[in-house]
């Protein structure tokens, strides 16, 4: 059931930051008090009655009461954070409820200039969606003139935040510090509410895309196939027998290592037992072995070697400057 009627008495000068949703919910919570501004929120988020009457104008409510028109906007807001996807498109549509229910305030108070959206999301018509447009091209003229409308007015909504927000910054330090005035504290509720204004008409935006989404998908819970056992695997005796012959179709295993190979093709004198020798130091090991060997014609040559190196400077007989 829903729950009783809560009087919420102006509270003094508020601090809030209004950073977030859960920021300017927190100063609702249940106090006594004669205050004109009457809340009813059942335990299931839904709002029951306005938070300030609809026949009054904008200049009779009090300044510290214009927050309380944000309560449908923060709803709807919080209502966006469910997050049971099963429960998705109900908490879209209670989302746009919300919102739809602020801009309709907001449009009441004369709060900002906008075009209020449909009550309720309708969904596209399949017959539409399939079959081409009797009209031909002539027909898709107005959905281009409506998509650049559109655009249009994205582009004044952002730039209406930023410019908002620009002035939001600079007047929070003073409302939250209780250093402004009612005037300042008036405008910057105002403010607020035309902030959200902008964010209220994106968020129903998005939330009709998600809808049309959501509502052409197939239902999470349809009928789906006998989901049968796993079949046990078998095997055939001849193609055991046959792999057993032929392999399985690929390399078998090895049947020795890397080092027991080189060792057999060592000892077959394909591959030499030393590694990592150069000629130049295969040469220098040869020519000093046939010294050890003592060998005339090797020890003949190194003499006349030495002998023409003493006689004849290095360079010598270099003319072409190599070397």
């Amino acid at each position: 059931g829903q729950a009783p009627s809560v009087t919420c008495a102006p509270p003094p000068r508020a601090r809030e930051p209004f950073q977030c949703p859960h920021a300017l919910l927190a100063p609702l919570a249940p106090c006594s008090g004669g205050g004109r501004c009457t809340l009813s929120v059942t335990g299931t988020g839904r709002l029951v009655s306005p938070p300030c009457s609809e026949n009054e104008e904008l200049e009779e409510i009090a300044s510290a009461d214009l927050k309380y028109l944000l309560l449908p906007a923060l709803l709807g807001a919080l209502t966006l954070k469910q997050v049971d996807l099963s429960r998705r498109l109900e908490h879209l549509e209670s989302a746009r409820a919300h919102f739809w229910r602020f801009l309709k305030l907001c449009r009441s108070y004369r709060l900002g200039s906008f075009h209020l959206p449909p009550a309720a999301a309708s969904p596209p018509a399949e017959e539409d969606a399939g079959s081409p447009s009797p009209g031909g091209p002539a027909a898709t003229q107005p959905s281009l003139v409506a998509m650049a409308s559109s655009r249009q007015a994205k582009i004044e909504r952002y730039k209406q935040k930023k410019e908002l927000e620009n002035r939001l910054a600079s007047m929070r330090t003073f409302v939250e510090s209780g250093q402004a005035d009612e005037d300042q504290i008036r405008e910057f509720y105002i403010l607020q509410i035309q902030k959200w204004i902008n964010t209220s008409l994106e968020e129903i935006e998005s939330i009709d895309q998600e809808m049309v989404i959501l509502r052409s998908r197939a239902p999470p819970h349809g009928t789906s196939r006998q989901v049968r056992a796993p079949l046990k695997p078998f095997i055939l005796t001849r193609d055991a027998a046959q792999a057993k012959v032929f392999g399985a179709g690929y390399p078998g295993l090895p049947t020795m290592t890397v080092d027991d190979w080189y060792e057999q093709r060592r000892r077959q004198g394909v591959v030499s037992g030393q590694t990592g020798i150069t000629d130049e130091e295969l040469q220098k090991q040869q020519q000093e072995k046939k010294e050890e060997e003592d060998d005339e014609e090797a020890l003949q040559k190194a003499r006349n070697w030495d002998d023409w190196k003493d006689t004849h400077p290095r360079g010598y007989g270099n003319r072409q400057n190599v070397g």
